[in-house]
């Protein structure tokens, strides 16, 4: 009986590779990963205008993973830091994509609005800031706090993954004497060069992702 049962199971396993079926856990999308091409993704900006990463083909971008009601957050923008970033920035023509990835059930959640009011408060020169309360985005590129920096050169391939300087403190006081990760790995990858430090360990607050997600 024991065979028979053995038998029955394994002819019932073929059976199901035959038509397809499998009982295994799907696996997780793979995570943006530097040297591969960035993730596409589409989301809505703070005036509901539907923005692609598509639409700055043959473009240099940065991603920035910003949350208004984070420490680390309000260091870089207070400072004026990460607005110097996004001007420079867009002097060269760079595209500048801040990104909330805030479950809208978070108590630092804000409405489209509240946040684009919050970033025109603080004089940011993004050129767009959209809207991510589902996660999706978050997950595909593996930002874990805010903020948390990309940069895609203009062949789309990711080049740069981590933190904006080299000092993983909330006091405005490190910011003078830190390496700005993203300008170096701007600055090189305009210049058609590779970027040096092409990862680094991001710093901040955790990002505040949908329960589940």
């Amino acid at each position: 009986m024991k065979n028979l049962f053995l038998a029955s199971t394994f002819s019932l396993a073929a059976l199901m590779v035959g038509v397809g079926v499998s009982c295994s856990v799907h696996a997780s999308p793979a995570v943006a990963t530097v040297g591969q091409a960035a993730p596409p993704f589409s989301a809505r900006d703070t005036a509901g205008r539907t923005v692609s990463l598509a639409d700055f083909k043959g473009r240099t971008v940065v991603l920035e993973w910003v949350n208004p009601g984070c420490p680390y957050v309000q260091k870089h923008y207070r400072s004026a830091n990460m607005q110097g970033t996004q001007r420079e920035a867009a002097g060269k023509g760079v595209v500048w994509l801040s990104i909330n990835s805030t479950a809208s059930e978070h108590s630092d959640y804000l409405a489209p609005a509240a946040l684009a009011d919050w970033m025109k408060s603080q004089q940011a020169a993004a050129s767009a800031t959209l809207m991510d309360a589902d996660g999706k985005i978050g997950r595909a590129y593996g930002a874990r706090t805010t903020p948390h920096m990309y940069v895609i050169d203009a062949r789309g391939t990711l080049v740069y993954a981590g933190a904006i300087d080299s000092r993983a403190t909330a006091s405005t006081s490190d910011i003078a004497g830190a390496t700005n990760h993203v300008k170096v790995a701007l600055g090189e990858t305009l210049a058609g060069k590779p970027v040096s430090v092409a990862q680094t360990r991001a710093y901040g607050c955790s990002v505040k992702y949908p329960s589940g997600a």
